[in-house]
C-alpha cells in the first residue's frame, strides 16, 4: 500500500522543492505538498508521514491524523510535542541539527552589532534627515556568554573568536567546547553572566530551562551588557526583562523569539526601551532547504525500507 507524505511548510518554494525532489527517489511513495492549514487538514486523514517546520504543527492537525507513523521536523526544537497529548507515543519525531548554526550566528552577531552600535538610533536620524555621530564600540575584547553549547553555539563561538572576541559558556552537558575559554554548569549562571558584554541564550526549552534566564540573571549581569534569545521565548522571562530594560539595569537586548508567537500587538515587549524585535527568522535562510534536504533523504531511506520503527527519535516524552 503506497504510504502518503505530506509536504507542509510556511513558504510554499520548499513545500514544491521537496517533492519535486523526493518523488523520483522514493516512487513508492506518494509526496503530497499542502500550501495551507486547510490543505494539510485535507490530507491528513490520509497522511501516515508529515514533513516540515515542528512547531508549525499544531495539536489540532495532529489529531487528524489517525495513520500518522512518524513527524520529520525540519528544525532543532521540538519543545512543542513535548506535552502534546494528540500525538500517540508510539510516533517517532526526527530533527534536523548541525546545520542551522552560520544562520543563527549571522543573525546573533547582527544583533549584538546593532544594539552596541546602537543602529535604531541611526535609522531614526536619518528619517529625520538628523547628522550625529558617537563613538562606535567594537567587537573585540568583548566578552560572549553562551548559554547552551551545542552544534549552533560551537558555530558562534567560532565566529565571535574569529572577530577577536572572547567567549564561555553555560552547560551541563559538557565541559569544554571549541573556541569557548570556559565552560560553567547551569548552577553557576549567575556567575558566568557577571562577566558578559553579550549573552546569548541558545539552549533547547524544557522544565528545566523554563524563564532560566529571569530576573535574577538580569540583576547579576552588567548595566553595559546586551541580552539576545535566538533560542525559545520561553526560556526568557520576558516580563522580568522588560522590568530590566525600562530600569536599566541591562542596556539592550535582541529578541528573535517569543513566548507567544507571533507577538501579539499589545506586547510590553514591542515598545520595551533598547529592545530589537525579530520575527523568529534565526534558521530561516535562503539555504535552509538545501541544508535540511539531506537530512530528509536520510530517513525516508529508512522509513522506506524498514518501516517507522526504524527511525530514531529525537524526543522522550
Amino acid at each position: 500500500m503506497t504510504k502518503t507524505v505530506i509536504i507542509k511548510h510556511e513558504f510554499s518554494e520548499w513545500s514544491d522543492q521537496y517533492v519535486e525532489a523526493l518523488t523520483p527517489m522514493f516512487p513508492d511513495l506518494d509526496f503530497r505538498a499542502a500550501y495551507s492549514m486547510d490543505e494539510a487538514m485535507a490530507y491528513a486523514p490520509e497522511t501516515n508521514v508529515i514533513i516540515g517546520i515542528g512547531p508549525h504543527m499544531p495539536p489540532s492537525l495532529i489529531a487528524a491524523m489517525p495513520k500518522l507513523e512518524w513527524i520529520q521536523s525540519l528544525t532543532t526544537g521540538l519543545d512543542n510535542f513535548l506535552h502534546m497529548d494528540e500525538l500517540p507515543r508510539h510516533v517517532p519525531i526526527s530533527k534536523v541539527t548541525g546545520v542551522h548554526g552560520p544562520q543563527v550566528s549571522e543573525l546573533s552577531l547582527m544583533l549584538m552589532m546593532a544594539l552596541t552600535r546602537r543602529l535604531p538610533a541611526m535609522l531614526n536620524a536619518q528619517k529625520e534627515a538628523h547628522w550625529e555621530r558617537w563613538a562606535q564600540p567594537a567587537l573585540p575584547g568583548k566578552n560572549l556568554c553562551i548559554l547552551g553549547l551545542g552544534s549552533i553555539a560551537e558555530t558562534l563561538a567560532l565566529y565571535a573568536s574569529t572577530m577577536g572576541m572572547t567567549v564561555t559558556g553555560v552547560s551541563d552537558g559538557r565541559t569544554s567546547a571549541p573556541n569557548v575559554t570556559r565552560v560553567y554548569p547551569r548552577a553557576e549562571l549567575l556567575n558566568a553572566v557577571r562577566e558578559a558584554d553579550f549573552f546569548v541564550v541558545l539552549v533547547p526549552l524544557s522544565e528545566k530551562t523554563k524563564h532560566i534566564v529571569d530576573a535574577d540573571v538580569f540583576a547579576a549581569m552588567k548595566p553595559t551588557a546586551f541580552l539576545v534569545n535566538v533560542a525559545r521565548g520561553g526560556c526568557v522571562d520576558e516580563s522580568a526583562l522588560v522590568d530590566a530594560l525600562n530600569t536599566g539595569q541591562i542596556a539592550g537586548a535582541g529578541l528573535d523569539v517569543f513566548a507567544t508567537e507571533p507577538l501579539p500587538k499589545d506586547d510590553p515587549v514591542w515598545s520595551a526601551p533598547n529592545l530589537i524585535v525579530t520575527p523568529h527568522i534565526a534558521g530561516m535562510a535562503d539555504i535552509s532547504g538545501e541544508q535540511c534536504l539531506p537530512t530528509v533523504i536520510e530517513n525516508l531511506t529508512i522509513y522506506n525500507a524498514s518501516g517507522a520503527s526504524a527511525i530514531k527519535t529525537e524526543l522522550q516524552r
